[in-house]
């Protein structure tokens, strides 16, 4: 594992402190989500070029490549 460093207000860290916030668990869950969410914005985005792109093939080349793609196996 790495460390992370993160400067915070000094309120916050005192409430922090008084409200005994496990930092370690909460900074790794929240960048662990955040993380995933932009992977799944990545891939959203990825899909809608694809989608874009595929619009401008005409459906029988799509259909002949999968007809050509299972003759294959």
């Amino acid at each position: 594992m790495v460390s992370v460093t993160v400067r915070i207000p000094l309120e916050l860290k005192r409430e922090i402190e008084e409200l005994r916030v496990q930092v370690s668990e909460v900074t790794r869950s929240a960048l662990e989500n955040e993380v995933k969410r932009l992977k799944r914005k990545r891939a959203a985005e990825a899909a809608e070029k694809l989608g874009e792109l595929l619009a401008n093939v005409p459906d029988q080349a799509i259909i002949k490549a999968i007809r050509e793609s299972r003759d294959e196996r």
